[in-house]
């Protein structure tokens, strides 16, 4: 293929994908939705004006390094360290119950695999990519209503970064021990060996990025050098532990994450992100995903992947908030805040696809997971506090 070809593919895909974003937004669904839609449109499956390049899985690579690192520079880590054990057993309950019954809906399906085997570990990985919790459309359904400073909000919030943490964690132990050559007890020497080098060059990293910033508050060497960190980070967790990149990236994140410029750096890889590289990624899941091969045994593992999805979030977080003496209406809440899924779910997907796991026509359920609890959830929390104020002004 021409080398040039490529900024055609680029000019249609940044087009095609701001333009259903836009869409999405106005239709009060997540804009990665329209970016996705997008892909879908412009590739193969339908109108054929984009095919995957090797230079497009590599702008996809970097869209979702960027997005992980992103998304550690958000995280509050003095929030994360006070939530305490509620929102902790919380995250753990609402990643427990969906990776297992994501695994047995899949054995379901196509039957029951014997541990250690290619099917067990694609039954795991199914399972996996329902552990993930986007808490983006909760958050402003929480805001608009006012309640996001409540007690609910805030359980929610905590519980969905530790949440995240969890899931990026057992994606690293199911992709390792996906890997031919690696056997449990390396896998878990790996994953160990790796935290502890992040702990420690984490810890340095910190103390320089924290003196610089000190001394040089707000200028772009802060941004870059973060950029260089999270790209060594990423590298380093692959290539030296065997670590899924993202975990690198999103590591590097946590470990900027308390300066005092983070904001600014984040924003720096928002631009990037919004510009160029996130609809890349988001596209290329469309772009990946085949309508082709879909057919009606997809179409109803679907909607099953759906609705499991969906009810193994509410079982799992609102049963642990009931557990911990949370009120059945509350704990239903922070069911439903923590069902909705979004990038990290693509993002688990992809790595899914690079490795194995997972064929490109079950990112039609993912991406349906996404749309549905998206729209979904923010209804279902309106009418649930409506109904104790209702039940507030009769009383």
């Amino acid at each position: 293929m021409e080398s040039y070809v490529v900024f055609k593919d680029l000019a249609i895909i940044i087009i095609a994908a701001k333009f259903f974003g836009i869409l999405a937004r106005k239709c009060k669904a997540p804009q990665v939705v329209g970016e996705i839609i997008a892909g879908l449109i412009i590739g193969p499956s339908i109108l054929g004006l984009v095919n995957q390049s090797d230079f497009l899985i590599e702008m996809a690579e970097i869209g979702v390094i960027i997005l992980m690192f992103s998304a550690g520079l958000e995280t509050d880590l003095k929030d994360l360290m006070k939530t305490g054990p509620i929102a902790a057993l919380i995250a753990c309950a609402g990643v427990f119950i969906p990776l297992v019954c994501g695994a047995l809906l899949y054995m379901a399906f196509y039957g029951a695999a014997p541990w250690g085997s290619e099917g067990f570990y694609k039954a795991v990985f199914v399972g996996t990519i329902l552990t993930a919790t986007s808490v983006s459309i909760t958050v402003e359904a929480l805001k608009e209503m006012g309640k996001l400073k409540g007690k609910v909000g805030t359980t929610i919030l905590s519980a969905a970064i530790i949440d995240d943490v969890i899931g990026i964690i057992v994606l690293t132990f199911v992709m390792g021990f996906k890997s031919p050559d690696s056997n449990p007890l390396s896998v878990v020497v790996n994953t160990v060996l790796f935290f502890i080098f992040a702990i420690v060059v984490g810890f340095i990293c910190y103390k320089i990025f924290k003196m610089v910033d000190n001394r040089y508050p707000h200028t772009r060497r802060i941004p870059i050098a973060g950029l260089a960190l999270c790209l060594a980070m990423a590298y380093i967790a692959e290539r030296y532990f065997g670590i899924a990149d993202i975990t690198g990236a999103y590591v590097a994140g946590i470990i900027l994450c308390s300066i005092r410029d983070s904001e600014y750096i984040a924003s720096k890889m928002d631009t990037n992100s919004y510009i160029l590289f996130g609809p890349v990624f988001f596209a290329s899941i469309g772009l990946k995903t085949n309508l082709e091969s879909l057919n009606a045994s997809i179409l109803i593992f679907s909607v099953a992947f759906v609705a499991v999805g969906l009810i193994a979030k509410i079982i799992g977080c609102g049963l642990m908030a009931r557990i911990c003496k949370f009120s059945m209406s509350d704990s239903l809440k922070i069911g439903v805040g923590m069902m909705t899924r979004g990038e990290v779910a693509l993002i688990v997907s992809q790595k899914g696809l690079s490795v194995g796991l997972l064929t490109p026509v079950y990112f039609t359920s993912v991406i349906l997971l996404i749309i549905i609890s998206s729209i979904s959830t923010p209804i279902i929390l309106k009418l649930l506090y409506a109904k104790d104020e209702k039940k507030i002004k009769t009383a």
